[in-house]
């Protein structure tokens, strides 16, 4: 009797089936994953209450990490790792051929046919998500070893500090006393500020909301040297606030990672010098965002917007991780078992809990 592997499958929105799938057989080029633990981010939370439009059945999960149960012999060779080694995995599945893949652009790979966290499960073997006890490693899966020594759940904070290293110190070009304002204070923002803190940053500054205050706390901690509050009876005003902190000069990078809001966007364009740049990486639901074009114009802005995170500041957040330089277990605020995928998801949304999450994970074998 084949053995089966037991899966979270999103049928629907806030729909969330236990259903199982049989384990695939591996051969010469593929293998098997036993997945330890896949972090939450704030999509897991929009796609679970449907803000990203509806899509087939799939297995949700797309910061996946864990060890190698099986591995196929010309696959170990080329990924160079073997079984037993421990390794997160990115969500792209290029096709490692075509002219975007051979020269660095595999995010943009018009051929990739697959997504980890994303691929419906009529597309076989169907495990293709980290909310699954193991996942399917197909021959052009891009993935990264990580030390084994590491707790799992500080592990599974390779994705938000890869997002922080990509977003702010690779696309905002934040290096040795450059000013950074970091607009929202979840996993990515906190990623954010340790991303820049270990580029030699100078002045950071991190916003939130009120109820943010435990986060803020922990961006202090982490190295940011001004947080802000933006909502309530206290609220501060961002760009005037900016002007205070940096004498007038503005900073030099803004990068905006709050989800649906279309007021820090304004603020990170009014926060930056003349010159500056602003990075835009919070996802909001596909509405159209009021721009007023001219403070791009008339201060000569340059706008990045942030796709994922690459296999390069994946590279340099696992190295991070493992130096041990940051206090990353402050991070850490919920662990949820398989059966509990909905609630870990409303947990770090702040809909289900205390609204203390900050990085939530799932460990689907534990």
């Amino acid at each position: 009797m084949a053995q089966m592997v037991r899966a979270a499958v999103q049928t629907g929105p806030r729909k969330i089936e236990m259903q199982e799938f049989p384990r695939p057989s591996i051969g010469d080029d593929d293998g098997l994953l036993r997945v330890e633990a896949n972090g939450i981010c704030g999509s897991d939370v929009e796609i679970f209450n449907g803000h990203m439009g509806e899509r087939p059945p799939f297995i949700p999960g797309h910061e996946p990490m864990g060890i190698i149960e099986e591995i196929g012999e010309q696959a170990a060779e080329r990924w160079g790792v073997q079984e037993g080694d421990r390794v997160a995995l990115e969500v792209i599945v290029p096709c490692r051929a075509c002219a975007d893949c051979l020269t660095g652009r595999y995010q943009a790979c018009r051929f990739r046919k697959y997504g980890h966290g994303v691929t419906p499960i009529d597309v076989l073997p169907s495990i293709w998500g980290g909310f699954a006890e193991h996942l399917y490693l197909s021959p052009t899966t891009v993935m990264h070893k990580i030390d084994k020594s590491l707790p799992a759940e500080i592990a599974a904070m390779y994705n938000p500090l890869g997002a922080g290293v990509r977003w702010a110190v690779d696309l905002g070009e934040v290096g040795l006393g450059t000013t950074l304002l970091v607009l929202g204070a979840g996993q990515r923002g906190l990623g954010a500020v340790i991303a820049a803190k270990a580029a030699g940053a100078g002045t950071i500054i991190v916003t939130g909301l009120a109820s943010d205050a435990h986060k803020l706390e922990i961006a202090r901690e982490l190295g940011a040297d001004h947080t802000l509050i933006v909502d309530g009876d206290d609220a501060q005003d961002v760009p005037e606030s900016v002007r205070d902190i940096t004498n007038g000069e503005m900073v030099d990078v803004a990068v905006d990672l709050t989800p649906m809001a279309a007021g820090p966007i304004t603020d990170a364009l009014k926060s930056v010098r003349h010159g500056g740049r602003v990075v835009l990486a919070g996802l909001k639901g596909h509405k159209e965002i009021p721009l007023v074009t001219d403070l791009i114009i008339n201060r000569g802005l340059v706008i990045k917007g942030a796709f994922g995170v690459d296999a390069a500041a994946n590279k340099k957040a696992i190295e991070l991780l493992e130096s041990g330089r940051f206090p990353l277990e402050k991070l850490h605020t919920h662990t949820f078992g398989l059966d509990d995928v909905g609630l870990a998801i409303d947990t770090l949304a702040g809909s289900a809990g205390d609204g203390s999450a900050i990085h939530v994970s799932v460990h689907p074998n534990n």
